[in-house]
């Protein structure tokens, strides 16, 4: 017997699509009011009646303006992965097969998804945030520490760990740079936005390549156990947890 629904009529494929609807509406209405006022400043009411939707209805979908949050952050890191996941699988089947290829082509895919969502990047990295927000983010970062454990091919010790944790905290704060770009000055703006689409800026390559080599010096002795050049050049994929 078919699913009755509130209104007491079968829960088929249009009312399930009509749902999908309500979601999609409540999610993009939040992005425009937490990213116009600020979590602790954007209101219940604000959403609901951008969304042309109810209290009752956010409620029924989210539990609320916390739950709101989190399902777009959670939707925000969905795209990230996905994005990220696709890059390395197409690379992939292209013939790369260096890790360092694989790990930049990951991270430029990570941060073009930051310049595209900026709003978002912003927002979540914005200390506005709903209580027990951090904590999740710290696991969220642990996660994507033991994937690019993986992608990297490290190993178990524990210095490779830390080698990767660098790594992973450099791309979320290239993340941020890339979209604090669009509010500073145009050519740092423009050097920091080629960056993240995976073009090389002209004006500060020479500059650059001294101060590459000086971080990797820095960084390298951190992972020992892998005793091979570094893996990939820093400077392309940054600038180029949210």
């Amino acid at each position: 017997m078919p699913r009755q629904l509130r209104d007491g009529t079968p829960g088929g494929p249009r009312q399930w699509s009509r749902t999908a609807h309500t979601r999609r509406a409540l999610l993009d209405a939040a992005r425009q009011v937490f990213t116009e006022r600020g979590f602790s400043d954007a209101s219940i009411a604000d959403i609901v009646e951008r969304a042309g939707s109810s209290v009752g209805s956010l409620y029924h979908h989210f539990g609320g303006k916390s739950e709101l949050f989190v399902a777009l952050w959670q939707q925000h890191q969905l795209a990230h992965e996905e994005a990220a996941s696709q890059a390395v699988a197409d690379a992939i089947n292209k013939g790369v097969t260096d890790p360092g290829q694989l790990f930049e082509t990951g991270a430029r895919a990570f941060l073009h998804g930051s310049w595209q969502r900026r709003d978002l990047t912003l927002l979540f990295s914005s200390g506005d945030v709903p209580p027990g927000f951090d904590m999740m983010r710290r696991r969220r970062g642990r996660e994507w520490i033991g994937q690019n454990d993986s992608l990297l091919r490290l190993t178990d010790r524990p210095e490779d760990r830390v080698y990767a944790a660098i790594l992973t905290s450099l791309i979320g704060e290239g993340a941020y740079e890339v979209a604090a770009a669009g509010g500073k000055d145009h050519r740092r703006g423009d050097r920091v936005r080629q960056a993240a689409h995976g073009r090389r800026p002209v004006a500060p390559r020479r500059r650059a390549a001294k101060h590459r080599h000086q971080g990797w010096s820095r960084l390298w002795p951190v992972a020992p156990s892998l005793n091979r050049p570094p893996p990939m050049r820093l400077r392309p994929a940054l600038p180029s947890p949210g």
